[in-house]
């Protein structure tokens, strides 16, 4: 923070401009001129960044309305001095109401000055400050705090200075309600997504570790047992259910609201800024959305640390150890978010990823839905990270990576996609005639049972999982059944672009659902700029002739690309096989896009090196014969 502008208002003779110079000559002057030029403070020896630079004092009379005015409407503090009867009734009555009126939101540090004149003893003047200040801060929520002062005496001027910037610096308005006498429920939300993350254990308690882990975050230096055990006793005053084995939710959140009633919200912006909230409580968006240099041609996945994390996450929800999360260990999972992300509602989730037998989400599923999510739209996954409480020195960027640019290249005047060895996601639409069987392709790669009744798709859906290749590594694939949105999406270029891999299914026992692929093709020709795999589904059924113009096997072969791979639902190896095939396929397009012809050039080379290998080797072994001779 570089500046800020405390401007001085009061009426006549109320000691504003006797304060100014108290604070800087830090004792009383006797003859001063009656209105002082703006004075610049410089920045004192606070390490904290919330400190400003410069507090600049601006000095008012409260005769020259428009100055004043002016001044105000430029001020990010006011400084409001009172020091009599006839003064005090005009706060009320008069000052707080003109700034109302002049539209500024800004605080108000109330000060009663010449408080050296009063010859009352201890009692009565707590009872005035009593009697005079908690009214105007309970009706005027501007009010930050009240302070009586003394320029004569140098009594609390320096504090009352301190109160002004603390008003801009730590404000208390957007934590506590002096009229309701309560947390507010921003501040509450944020608080329990504090206490959430850390709680590292998950046990809705912060033991002393955990305590002193959060003091050390929060304000770089440790906490001693005696502290802890004081923090304790205050809890358990104003708390009882506060402190159970450590601190609870309820004790901490109780121990916050007395640090907001005693003066000591420096301590609770403390704790909010350290996990990244603004002064609006809301989350920082460098936190929440932070820089991703991502090509247009290149994807998002998980990175090795972004794993990690989301395993750790799943294992400290997983609460009863069963290996799946149900709906109330996601709700836990999700507190410190808005919740569920919109982009899994409208996929319906859990129906994405693989559950168990009680329709838990297991950690396959967990895993793969973030895949998902990230591939999909990766500042999703960002946000969420940050709501999560991921942390490293990059930030949430670091539990992503971005693959290599996809490359293309022409062959006979014909693109194609060339090979990609880095990524390990892959998007697959599938396209069928209705009644092919393409719903229950996504259920089967669910592991899910087989159902015979049939229940056209409407909805575009999606299902996720993972996929272990050949060599045993491991990949996700998500295949996307579009629905009544297939038009649309055939005829989005980008949503083509995002797509890796076709699966053309048709019923091998319906005569007429082959002939759907044929008009497909013909009616999107940019599909046949990906790569494709045939599925004939329903294999187990009696194998009916297509009444089409070419037969399948003809008419892949016409395409220059394998033959129809014959599918059944009841046969598991041969799903096995189709989804392994359906990602080694978007791993190497070329040898599966239409129209391509495969080059010989390879075969040839090979043959040529064998030769060269052997002849060498005769050689070789002529030399070594004739010098033994």
């Amino acid at each position: 923070m570089n500046e800020i502008r405390v401007v001085v208002c009061g009426d006549e003779g109320v000691g504003k401009s006797s304060l100014i110079t108290s604070l800087l000559k830090e004792k009383f002057v006797e003859n001063i001129q009656h209105l002082l030029p703006p004075v610049s403070i410089p920045r004192d020896y606070s390490s904290s960044p919330y400190t400003p630079d410069i507090t600049i004092l601006v000095d008012t009379d409260s005769s020259d309305i428009a100055t004043l005015q002016k001044e105000i409407r430029q001020a990010d503090v006011i400084w409001l001095v009172y020091s009599d009867n006839y003064s005090y009734e005009r706060i009320s009555l008069y000052w707080l109401n003109m700034f109302r009126s002049l539209g500024v939101n800004l605080p108000v540090v109330l000060c009663n000055n010449k408080c050296d004149l009063e010859n009352s003893g201890p009692e009565e003047r707590e009872q005035a400050i009593i009697d005079e200040m908690i009214p105007i801060l309970k009706e005027f929520k501007e009010v930050e705090s009240c302070i009586r002062c003394s320029a004569k005496l140098n009594y609390n001027v320096v504090q009352a200075s301190y109160l002004c910037q603390r008003a801009v610096t730590y404000p208390i308005s957007p934590l506590y309600d002096y009229k309701e006498g309560e947390l507010k429920s921003q501040a509450i939300l944020a608080l329990k997504r504090v206490f959430y993350l850390s709680d590292k254990d998950h046990d809705e308690v912060l033991n002393d570790h955990e305590l002193e882990v959060l003091q050390t975050k929060c304000f770089h230096k440790t906490i001693d047992i005696n502290e802890l055990q004081k923090i304790k006793s205050t809890v358990e005053g104003i708390c009882p259910v506060g402190t159970f084995h450590g601190l609870t939710e309820e004790g901490f959140l109780a121990l916050c609201k007395y640090y907001a009633q005693t003066g000591r919200h420096e301590t609770i912006w403390g704790i909010l800024r350290t996990f990244h909230y603004t002064d609006s409580l809301s989350l920082s968006d460098k936190v929440l959305y932070p820089k991703l240099d991502v090509n247009v041609h290149s994807s998002v996945e998980l990175s090795p640390i972004g794993y990690e994390f989301l395993v750790n996450l799943f294992v400290l929800s997983d609460t009863d150890n069963d290996g799946g999360l149900s709906d109330q260990e996601l709700d836990n999972l999700f507190k410190p978010t808005p919740g569920i992300p919109e982009l899994w509602k409208d996929s319906n989730f859990p129906r994405t990823v693989v559950c168990n037998e009680q329709g838990y989400v297991t950690l396959q599923g967990w895993l793969a839905q973030w895949c998902m999510t990230t591939f999909l739209d990766y500042k999703v996954t960002l946000a969420y990270l940050g709501y999560l409480g991921f942390e490293s020195p990059r930030g949430s960027v670091a539990a992503l990576r971005v693959t290599k640019p996809r490359k293309t290249r022409t062959k006979d005047g014909k693109s194609y996609r060339c090979a990609t060895n880095d990524r390990t996601v892959f998007n697959c639409f599938v396209l069928g005639a209705p009644k092919s069987g393409k719903t229950s392709l996504l259920e089967a790669f669910l592991e899910r049972n087989f159902h015979e009744t049939y229940s056209p798709t409407i909805k575009p859906r999606m299902v996720v999982n993972s996929v272990e290749v050949k060599g045993g590594k491991q990949c996700y694939l998500i295949l996307e059944e579009l629905g009544e949105l297939t038009p649309a999406v055939l005829e989005n270029q980008t949503r083509l672009n995002q797509c890796d891999i076709l699966c053309y299914t048709y019923d091998s026992a319906d005569p007429d659902s082959f002939q759907e692929l044929v008009d497909l093709r013909e009616k999107y020709p940019k599909l046949d700029e990906l790569p494709v795999v045939f599925v004939a589904l329903k294999a187990d059924l009696d194998r009916q002739q297509q009444r089409c113009k070419h037969q399948p096997d003809s008419y892949t072969k016409s395409l220059l690309i394998q033959p129809p791979l014959h599918i059944s639902f009841s046969w598991g190896s041969s799903l096995n096989e189709l989804f392994i095939q359906l990602v080694e396929t978007a791993v190497n397009p070329k040898l599966s896009t239409p129209g391509i012809e495969q080059d010989q050039e390879n075969d040839s080379i090979n043959s040529i090196v064998i030769v060269a290998s052997v002849i060498s080797g005769v050689i070789l072994a002529s030399i070594w014969y004739y010098r033994g001779k």
